[in-house]
């Protein structure tokens, strides 16, 4: 791989060789931290600078370590690279080193090629189960994997975003040379990894910082899942900017997704971060891409960022797949949604400054270029946020789900799929957690909570039926398995690739939107979108997802491809002019 290998890291342990390694703990509350190994005798740290503790001891990989707070409190290295017995329990010394990497020389593919399907590891099977699907994924066109976090959480089931140690990956899913492993493998096979991580918040529990750091938080701040980190100071800075050189150098994964930076709400942070990924990493593809509710247009000008997930093409295509119209579809469903799709595709964002619910929300985004957009038909969020985690599959008309799908693969943003879309599984994704005691109980109770006012949970009776994260049938329930028509749908998603990899991806460098129209009627559920791409072609598409039959437009090209009669019902069609 065309790279340095990471820097030594502020956070978290360093091997020294000899069998010596050096440990380091901010503890800026605290007068006194004692290391403690399970083989060996306690060392009283020494305090430095700014609340910085160090200690350095006889300590091979492998030795178990933690520190010593109090009589009663012994804590976990927050930097951990990998824990023993969860984030309750001992971290262990890991040599990042020690692996032979065999696609040493791999340096990634440009972000044009991306084919992104997200997976969580737990319900695969963890690393190696992720491993045996690596090779179905790349045949069938996939350019990219995106992992659901993967840092140590309680238990031994969770989505990942109430991860509490970032740097120790979930023992429950293998060791991190397994990960490492999975990464290797993808690359031999030509498939990017990239990994979500969360830099706005700790998970509920095990987390210990604020016992010995409480400057790592902001008390002027909060978020949705608690505490805001304080990202503003140096030591929280460099905690998650030394996090992410981490996964990419460690374990060389190609970019990463940022979790809802929206409510980090501190641009500068995440300009600094890039800035200092790009510039430490240089002869590499990589990619940086953010999940922001604000539509924030400025954040994405060529340079830093490679894209953002684009929510907005989801909630639009699923009002018009649905129907639905409750929660975050309500501001998608009023007026004319068909127009927003049209202007989704045209520009990439629907809202870009106007009220959005309660707020405004977004600015312009028609001068970005189409591949700054993820768009999506479904992902983890928006199936496992559901009550009853149901796929579009469970929702929609078929036919106008394939149509649909034909547009995500066909149009020019960056197209993600989720875990088992491709081989059309009914399987439900559900939102599992592990935890005990009151925790589990307000879990369960806030989770059914935030369904009280959709119609179909009104009552408290039924409420009582949503699934209770908790549960280990849950986690069971939410793995892939393929569909009643599972070879029909490889083969739809294997030739749309195809054609994506063959007549628009050469040409999607720089492509932008070229106008767009809804057709014959307003809310008709039918558009025509075209893009102006790098060679001087158009692409152009029209897509029927209403219940009356419209005319499509006429192209004198023919069709690079078609699905139904052209107009009618659930029909698709694509064709690239010169």
């Amino acid at each position: 791989m065309a790279q340095e290998m990471a820097p030594e890291m502020q956070w978290g342990p360093q091997i020294l060789g000899e069998g010596r390694a050096r440990f380091r703990l901010w503890a800026p509350d605290r007068e006194q931290v004692t290391l403690e190994l399970a083989e060996g005798a306690p060392l009283v740290m020494e305090r430095g600078s700014a609340g910085w503790f160090t200690a350095e001891s006889l300590a091979q990989p492998g030795a178990l370590y933690r520190f010593r707070l109090d009589e009663d409190l012994a804590v976990a290295d927050p930097a951990s690279r990998a824990q023993s017995g969860g984030p309750h329990g001992w971290s262990v010394l890991v040599d990042p080193a020690a692996y032979r990497w065999r696609s040493e020389a791999w340096c990634g593919r440009p972000w044009e090629e991306a084919v992104v399907m997200e997976v969580h590891a737990g319900v695969l099977g963890g690393y190696p189960g992720v491993i045996g699907r690596l090779a179905g994924w790349a045949g069938l066109g996939i350019t990219a994997i995106q992992l659901m976090p993967v840092a140590a959480v309680p238990g031994t089931r969770n989505w990942g975003y109430d991860g509490v140690l970032p740097y120790a990956p979930a023992e429950d899913y293998g060791t991190p040379d397994e990960l490492r492993e999975l990464v290797d493998r993808a690359h031999e096979l030509g498939l990017m990894v990239l990994l979500d991580v969360v830099y706005n918040h700790f998970g509920p529990d095990g987390n210990y910082l604020g016992a010995y750091a409480s400057a790592f938080f902001d008390a002027e701040k909060d978020t949705p899942w608690g505490g805001a980190v304080a990202v503003s100071r140096e030591p929280v800075r460099r905690f998650f900017i030394d996090n992410a050189l981490m996964w990419l150098t460690d374990y060389h994964f190609d970019g990463l997704r940022f979790d809802a930076v929206h409510a980090i709400d501190d641009d500068a942070f995440l300009d600094a971060m890039a800035t200092e990924l790009r510039e430490r990493l240089p002869g590499r593809h990589l990619h940086l891409v953010l999940e922001n509710e604000h539509n924030d247009a400025d954040r994405l000008a060529p340079g830093l960022y490679s894209a953002q997930w684009n929510d907005d093409f989801h909630n639009t295509l699923h009002v018009l797949l649905t129907g639905e119209d409750e929660g975050y579809y309500a501001a998608f469903a009023e007026g004319d949604t068909t127009a927003r799709l049209a202007r989704c595709l045209a520009e990439g964002f629907v809202f870009q400054g106007e009220r959005c619910g309660t707020r405004e929300r977004g600015k312009p985004s028609g001068h970005l270029p189409a591949t700054a957009f993820v768009s999506f038909l479904q992902n983890h969020d928006q199936i496992g946020n559901r009550a009853m985690g149901e796929r579009l599959i469970r929702l929609a008309d078929p036919g106008k789900l394939r149509a649909a799908t034909a547009l995500l693969l066909l149009c020019p943003q960056i197209p993600l799929l989720f875990m088992g879309e491709e081989e059309g599984s009914t399987a439900p994704f559900l939102f599992f957690t592990e935890f005990h005691d009151e925790l589990a109980d307000a879990v369960r109770e806030g989770r059914r909570k935030e369904f009280a006012h959709f119609s179909a949970f009104t009552d408290p009776a039924v409420r009582k039926t949503i699934p209770d994260p908790n549960a280990p049938e849950n986690f069971t329930a939410s793995r892939p398995e393929p569909g009643e028509h599972a070879a029909d749908w490889r083969h739809f998603y294997a030739e749309l690739l195809a054609l994506r990899h063959q007549h628009i991806v050469p040409r999607l460098a720089g492509a932008q939107g070229a106008g767009a129209q809804v057709l014959e009627e307003p809310n008709s559920g039918a558009v025509a979108a075209r893009w102006r791409l790098s060679d001087g072609a158009t692409l152009g598409i029209a897509l029927n997802l209403g219940d009356a039959a419209v005319t499509f437009p006429d192209s004198e090209s023919q069709p690079l491809f078609a699905l139904g009669e052209p107009g009618q019902p659930a029909s698709f069609a694509a064709w690239i002019a010169p």
